[in-house]
């Protein structure tokens, strides 16, 4: 009996698409960074929501690891997370 032809199964590249800084990316919407608005406006920077809030480890942890320190998590993803949690952060 003739030997069969190995074949081997290739899966097609996963596109890369590329993180928008100014989208927030566990729900999609705009994050409302002050410093990403300041670099695409030209405009001075304004103190961001952000710097004044703590992020719990589970809402960071739930940041894809191709937008970590890439796109910033918004005000509304932060106040649910701070509910759930039971503290209030923003």
């Amino acid at each position: 009996m003739p030997a069969l032809p190995r074949y081997t199964l290739r899966m097609p590249a996963s596109p890369v698409v590329p993180v928008d800084p100014r989208t927030c990316p566990l729900c999609g919407n705009p994050n409302g960074c002050a410093m990403e608005s300041a670099k695409t406006t030209g405009q001075a920077a304004q103190t961001c929501w952000c710097v004044n809030v703590g992020f719990s480890a589970e809402l960071l942890a739930r940041v894809p690891s191709s937008a970590k320190r890439k796109a910033c998590i918004c005000e509304t993803c932060a106040q649910q997370d701070a509910a759930t949690q039971g503290v209030h952060r923003v």
